[in-house]
C-alpha cells in the first residue's frame, strides 16, 4: 500500500488543522512524560500566515508539523513543535519535515544560528545529520521570550535550579559559519513531495 504525504510550507489555508496540531503535540508530550512549550491557536495560526511553518498532509488528513521562531534580533532561529501523527511514524516523515524547516530557516535567515532543545533521540539523530552539534545552554539565545516558553514544561524546575545551565533536554546548535559549503545550494519545494510506504 502506498501512502502519499505532501510536505509544504503552511499558509493561512491550513488554519483548519491548528487545534489538531496542538492536541497532537500535547498528547505526544504526555506519552513521553516530557514537557513542551505551550502555544496558542492564535500563535500557530500566525506562524502559518507568516510562512514560518511546515505541514505534512496525507490528502486532507493532518500527518505532521513544525514551526520556526527567530530570537535575539534574528541572530538565532529555532525549529520547534516537531510532531508526526502516530500512524504516520517510522516512514521518515519527521526527517522530511525537519529538513524542510531547516531549509526554510536557512533561506530566510542565512546568517542565523539554528538551535533546538530536545529530549528525543530521533530528533537528536536528525539534527546531527543536518549538522547540529550538542552545546552548553550558554551558547543558545539569551532572549527571555524563548526561555519563557520552557515554563510549561514539567521539568522547568531543573532549568531554574541550574540557573539555565542545563535541563533534561539536550541543546543542539547549527552554526552557519562552520558550514560554508552548501549555503547557496539550499532550495525548498512547496510543490508535491511524496513518501511511499508498504
Amino acid at each position: 500500500m502506498d501512502i502519499k504525504i505532501d510536505v509544504m510550507v503552511a499558509d493561512s489555508s491550513h488554519e483548519i488543522y491548528v487545534d489538531t496540531i496542538l492536541d497532537t503535540i500535547t498528547e505526544a508530550a504526555k506519552v513521553r512524560g516530557t514537557g513542551i512549550a505551550k502555544r496558542t491557536h492564535e500563535y500557530v495560526t500566525q506562524k502559518m500566515k507568516e510562512g514560518k511553518a511546515i505541514i505534512a498532509l496525507h490528502g486532507d488528513e493532518f500527518a505532521g508539523f513544525c514551526y520556526i521562531e527567530s530570537w535575539g534580533n534574528k541572530q538565532y532561529v529555532a525549529n520547534s513543535g516537531l510532531i508526526v501523527v502516530e500512524k504516520f511514524r517510522a516512514q521518515g516523515l519527521a526527517k522530511r519535515i525537519k529538513q524542510a524547516a531547516f531549509t526554510l530557516s536557512r533561506l530566510r535567515w542565512p546568517n542565523a544560528k539554528l538551535f533546538g532543545l530536545t529530549s528525543g533521540g530521533a530528533v537528536m539523530k536528525i539534527n546531527t545529520e543536518l549538522g547540529y552539534v550538542p552545546v552548553p545552554f550558554s551558547e543558545l539565545t539569551d532572549d527571555e521570550a524563548f526561555w519563557k516558553g520552557c515554563e510549561g514544561c514539567v521539568n522547568h524546575d531543573v532549568l531554574v535550579r541550574t540557573e539555565r545551565k542545563y535541563c533534561i533536554c539536550t541543546a543542539m546548535l547549527y552554526d552557519p559559519e562552520k558550514h560554508p559549503e552548501g549555503q547557496s545550494t539550499l532550495t525548498l519545494k512547496s510543490e508535491e513531495d511524496t513518501t511511499s510506504a508498504e
